[in-house]
C-alpha cells in the first residue's frame, strides 16, 4: 500500500495528452474523480515541447501520459509527482531511474494493443509478399499486372523473435495461415512449445526463415539485436518486420541489406525517432520497405481499451492498491 493516499486526500491528476478519447469521456472522469475530492486536468492537444509539459504537470500528484518522452529535465521540475499512468507499452522513453530515485510510481498499460500490433505485423506480411501498395501505385499509373507474381503466406517459415503476449498473439494468427512458426526468447513459454512452436536459437532463427518478425521490448540488451551479422545470415529472399521498437535494429545495417540484396523486403513501424521522419532517413528510399508512422498500437478499439486500463490503474493507486 503507498502511503501517499494515507495522508493525501485531494490527488491532482493531469491527463497531458489526448489519447484518442472524448472530450465528453473526460469530462465524465472529471466528475468522477471531482465526486471523490480529487482535480482532474486534461488536453486535448498533443505537446511534447518539454516547456509545455512542465506546464501540463509541475502541480500534478497523478500524470497520465503514452509515448511522449519524459526526460530527467522535465520530471525533475514535477516535484509533487507520485505517480505515472502510461498509457503505453514502453517505458523506455521515460526516466526511469529518475522515477526509482525519488519514489514515483510507474505504471504501463500491458495488453491493450496486442490484437492492433499483431494484427498489422500480419497485414505487412501480406502487403510484402503481395506488393500490395506497390501494385496500388501500379494501378494508378493505368498499368496492369504484366508478369508480376507475388507469394503467399502460407507454408513460409516465420520467425517470432520475443514471446510475450504480442508475440504468441503473433504464432496464434501466423499459424491460422498455415506457417510453421519457430521462436527466440529470453524465456521460453510452455503454452508456446504447446502449440507446435520450437525455440531455437537466435542464429538458428535468422538462417531458417523465410520472415523475421520482431515483438521484443527495448533494454540494453535488445538494442541493436538485429544487425549487419544477423542480417547477413538471412536468406536473400527473407523479409524482415519490426513493429517493437526502432532502435532494436540497427537501421542503416537494414537499409543497407535491402540495396545490396542481402534480404528482399522489410517493414518498420517504428525508428529510432518517433516520426515524422527527416526526408535523409536511410530507409525512404530503400527497395522493398514498407513505412507506416507508427500506428500498430493506434486503433479505435486499443485506445477505448487503453483508457479503462490507465484510469482503473489510477483508481486502484488511489485506493491505495
Amino acid at each position: 500500500m503507498n502511503n501517499y493516499n494515507q495522508n493525501i486526500k485531494k490527488m491532482i491528476i493531469s491527463c497531458v495528452e489526448p489519447l484518442g478519447i472524448s472530450k465528453e469521456r473526460f469530462e465524465q472522469l472529471k466528475k468522477k474523480y471531482s465526486d471523490k475530492g480529487h482535480a482532474f486536468n486534461y488536453f486535448l492537444d498533443r505537446n511534447e515541447s518539454q516547456d509545455t509539459l512542465i506546464e501540463r504537470m509541475h502541480d500534478a500528484d497523478v500524470v497520465v501520459v503514452s509515448n511522449i518522452k519524459l526526460p530527467r529535465e522535465v520530471l525533475e521540475k514535477c516535484t509533487k509527482l507520485k505517480y505515472l499512468s502510461v498509457a503505453f507499452t514502453g517505458l523506455d522513453h521515460i526516466d526511469l531511474d529518475y522515477c526509482r530515485e525519488h519514489g514515483i510510481e510507474v505504471q504501463n498499460a500491458a495488453g491493450y494493443s496486442t490484437t492492433a500490433v499483431s494484427e498489422l505485423a500480419v497485414g505487412m506480411m501480406i502487403d510484402l509478399l503481395r506488393q500490395v501498395t506497390c501494385m496500388d501505385g501500379v494501378i494508378r499509373e493505368g498499368k496492369g499486372r504484366g508478369l508480376f507474381l507475388g507469394r503467399e503466406l502460407k507454408g513460409k517459415t516465420v520467425g517470432i523473435v520475443g514471446t510475450g503476449a504480442i508475440g504468441t498473439a503473433m504464432i496464434r494468427l501466423l499459424l491460422a495461415f498455415g506457417c510453421k512458426v519457430i521462436a527466440y526468447s529470453r524465456s521460453r513459454h510452455k503454452d508456446i512449445e504447446e502449440m507446435g512452436v520450437k525455440y531455437v536459437s537466435l542464429e538458428e532463427l535468422m538462417k531458417e526463415c523465410d520472415i523475421v518478425s520482431l515483438h521484443v521490448p527495448m533494454n540494453n540488451e535488445t538494442r541493436g539485436l538485429v544487425g549487419k551479422e544477423q542480417l547477413n545470415m538471412m536468406k536473400p529472399t527473407a523479409l524482415l518486420v519490426n513493429t517493437a521498437r526502432g532502435l532494436v535494429c540497427d537501421i542503416q545495417a537494414v537499409a543497407e541489406a535491402l540495396k545490396e540484396g542481402t534480404i528482399a523486403g522489410a517493414a518498420f513501424d517504428v525508428f529510432e525517432q518517433e516520426p515524422p521522419l527527416p526526408l535523409s532517413h536511410c530507409l525512404l528510399d530503400a527497395p522493398n520497405c514498407l513505412l507506416t508512422p507508427h500506428i500498430a498500437f493506434a486503433t479505435e478499439e486499443s485506445f477505448a481499451a487503453r483508457a479503462d486500463i490507465v484510469f482503473g490503474h489510477i483508481d486502484q493507486w488511489l485506493s491505495g492498491k
